[in-house]
Parts: structure tokens; C-alpha cells; sequence
């Protein structure tokens, strides 16, 4: 008498596609949903950490036409719904897919060929930087804090405010540059002018600062007259290949990203051309471990343009253009709790969020900023601070006690 066979209740076309992609991603600890037919597909020996709800075949069908960009879409429009904390439930998808052996090209085969990020042109940058930072000075300012900045904060402890951990980003900058009264910078990405007004009224510095954001200029000449620096900083709308001059110090916080890898060496050649012989650069910015493609979502919905560099190909921009580099930090894990921070005063504010724009774009911002946090928690992205100098300048600290000394004046 033969043994009966097991009954396995049958799995719709779309649940078994689903669970090939899922496969191909690691199997992260996520429950998928199909709200259409009631069908759970359940992570293989694990237990879920969140649950992922699609509302229907057609929403299925486009993200498995294009997983990368379709899924954040439909999240944005609220076709997937998302049970569970969103940055554990990205980091277990981050984590998944690189534990995996050829990860990178398995996202290069799911990612449509004819996909191109948009240049860095004169004219291509000026457009790329508005459709991220000019929507709205207001919006920002909900959540990024007191400061307006931005960027990476610098936490002295884990106590620190975001406020607190801001202005120390700040001073940890001005420390590694060894600003001095009276020195001329430039601060090229100048963003809302939070760095540049520090500079000159902490450090007597007198700045240049350039944005090719119209309203973050605004803004910054605002905040200037204000604190009576309109005098010591200078706030101008050009793109960095025009600017002119000999300057004791150049800092870049943020800006990289949005440069451009094709960009580089000519970047390099204007920071070596703007500076004096014993100049010093700063450039901070997020990268990479390995170079590798923007995510197609982050660069068509949120940041054109943009491109994170490893630290190999951060060297492009001091190689052919008679600059050194003197000292290199990564401070990712501030990254994510400045991140965390953002979140919490962002959740905060959506209501007005809401209100500026509309429940899609609050879906959408938050996604970026969940996946942004869980990219730092797992190393998937770095932030490089790196020290520059000009080739013959033999006037450098001997060791780092400089960096935090108590007398920073």
C-alpha cells in the first residue's frame, strides 16, 4: 500500500514569481502580503520582522517589472503598505541582499538598461539641484533643526541633541582645517548657510559661500544680515567651476554627491587653482564601499543627478591635480543618528508636510529618509571626511592633537 502523499494547498502564478524575486534578495525576514487573493508568503525558516501588503495584481506586476524604482512608488501611493518598524524593516532587506554572492549584479540585471542618470552639466546641475532643494525652505525647516544643515552631524555622545551634534560637525571641520581669524574659505555647497556664518563668527573667518539653489541663498543672505555677518560672508549663486581667487582654506560639505564622477578631475583642478600654497580642503561626503550605480528610485524620485563615490574614486579628484591628502574619517554611524533624528522630528511634522504637499509626498520623503537610516546602519553607504592640502605644503600638524585641542581660536 503505497504511503499517502501530503496535501500542499496550490500557489497562484504571482505568489510563486513573488517568491523567486524574494529568493533572488536573500529571503529577508519579511511577509509578503497579496491582498487580492488572502495568499501570506512567509520568509523561509525565519521569523518576520514586518509585513509587506500589496493591493493588487497590476501593482505586483509593475514591481516585478522593475523592483528597484515600482516598489518605492508604490509606496509612495500607498498600493504597498508596510507593517512594522520601516528602517528594520530596510536594513533586513539591505542586509539580505548583500549577504548574497554577486548581490550588485543581480540589482544590475533587475535594473532596466536603458536607465541613465542625468548629467552634471553647467545647466543639467542647476536643474538637478532644483528640483531637490528648492522645494520649499519651509519644508526643511520642520525638521532639519535650529541649524538648518543639511548633512552628517557629529555626536560628542550619544546624549547630544541634534543641535548640539550639528554645531560640533561643524567645529570638528573648522578644527581639521586650522581656520584663523582673518583667513579667507571657500565653501562651495554652501546649503542654507549654517557652516559659513559659523565659520565667520566663531572662527573670524571671512567667506565666500556658493549654492546654485536660489532659495537656499535667499535663506542664507537672510540669516547673514540677521547676525550682523553680512560683512564677513559673502553668499553667491554660481556653480563651483566659477569661482575665481586665491583662498587660505576650501570646504565642501554635501556637495561631492551632486558633482558628478565624469566631474572630478576638473573639480580637483579648480580647488588647487582657488587655493594658496599653503592652502587646506575639506570635502565631506557620503560614498561607497565599491562603486556602484545610484538606486534608480533615489535618483529619479528624489536626488538627479546624484552619485556616491567610493573613497577609490573620491582619489580622482587629488591625483592629477597637484593636491594631497593628509587624513581620512568615516563617521557613517553619525550619519545614522542624525538620520534617526530627522525621522523622529519629520513623523512630527507630517501633518504640515501633508498639508504643503500631499500624501504621496509625505509616503515618499519618508521612505527616503527610512532607507537612507538602514543604508548607514548596515555600511551599505559611508561618509568620508577628507583632509587635503596642496603638494609642497610642508606647514601640517606633526600628529592629529591639533583636531582637539581645547583652544580652537
Amino acid at each position: 500500500m503505497s504511503a499517502e502523499v501530503p496535501h500542499r494547498p496550490s500557489q497562484s502564478l504571482e505568489s510563486r514569481l513573488l517568491r523567486r524575486l524574494l529568493s533572488h534578495l536573500g529571503n529577508p525576514p519579511i511577509e509578503i502580503v497579496l491582498n487580492w487573493t488572502g495568499e501570506r508568503l512567509a520568509p523561509q525558516g525565519r521569523s518576520p520582522i514586518g509585513c509587506l501588503r500589496i493591493a493588487d495584481r497590476r501593482t505586483l506586476l509593475s514591481i516585478m517589472g522593475d523592483p528597484q524604482v515600482r516598489i518605492g512608488d508604490a509606496y509612495s501611493a500607498g498600493r504597498v503598505n508596510i507593517d512594522g518598524d520601516l528602517v528594520l524593516l530596510m536594513r533586513s532587506l539591505y542586509g539580505s541582499t548583500s549577504a548574497r554572492d554577486g548581490s550588485r549584479s543581480i540589482w544590475r540585471h533587475l535594473t532596466p538598461w536603458h536607465r541613465r542618470p542625468r548629467r552634471n552639466t553647467l545647466v543639467g546641475s542647476r536643474s538637478n539641484i532644483h528640483r531637490h532643494y528648492d522645494i520649499g525652505n519651509d519644508f526643511y525647516a520642520l525638521w532639519l533643526g535650529e541649524t538648518m544643515i543639511y548633512t552628517c552631524a557629529y555626536y560628542p555622545s550619544e546624549e547630544s541633541t541634534l543641535d548640539q551634534a550639528q554645531t560640533a560637525k561643524m567645529d570638528h571641520i573648522c578644527r581639521k582645517l586650522r581656520i584663523r581669524a582673518g583667513e579667507s574659505v571657500i565653501d562651495a555647497g554652501c546649503g542654507w548657510g549654517g557652516l559659513a556664518l559659523h565659520m565667520a563668527s566663531r572662527y573670524g573667518a571671512r567667506v565666500r559661500a556658493f549654492s546654485i539653489s536660489r532659495e537656499q541663498i535667499d535663506y542664507a543672505r537672510q540669516r547673514a544680515r540677521v547676525q550682523g555677518l553680512d560683512g564677513r560672508v559673502e553668499f553667491i549663486e554660481d556653480d563651483y567651476r566659477n569661482i575665481s581667487g586665491k583662498h587660505d582654506a576650501f570646504v565642501s560639505v554635501g556637495m561631492l554627491e551632486h558633482v558628478g564622477v565624469e566631474n572630478y578631475a576638473v573639480f580637483g583642478h579648480v580647488v588647487r587653482r582657488l587655493l594658496t600654497a599653503e592652502g587646506r580642503g575639506l570635502i565631506h561626503s557620503i560614498g561607497r564601499n565599491h562603486p556602484e550605480p545610484t538606486h534608480p528610485w533615489i535618483e529619479q524620485r528624489i536626488f538627479p543627478g546624484a552619485y556616491l563615490p567610493s573613497l577609490a574614486e573620491m582619489m580622482h579628484v587629488f591625483e592629477t591635480t597637484g593636491l594631497s591628502v593628509l587624513d581620512v574619517e568615516n563617521i557613517r554611524l553619525h550619519y545614522a543618528r542624525t538620520l534617526r533624528h530627522w525621522i523622529e522630528r519629520y513623523e512630527a511634522a507630517a501633518d504640515r508636510v501633508r498639508a504643503m504637499f500631499d500624501e504621496t509626498f509625505v509616503r515618499m520623503w519618508r521612505l527616503y529618509l527610512a532607507g537612507s537610516a538602514a543604508a548607514f546602519e548596515v555600511g551599505q553607504l559611508q561618509l568620508f571626511h577628507v583632509l587635503f592640502t596642496t603638494r609642497e605644503n610642508n606647514n601640517i600638524p606633526f600628529n592629529r592633537q591639533y583636531m582637539y585641542a581645547a583652544d580652537v581660536l
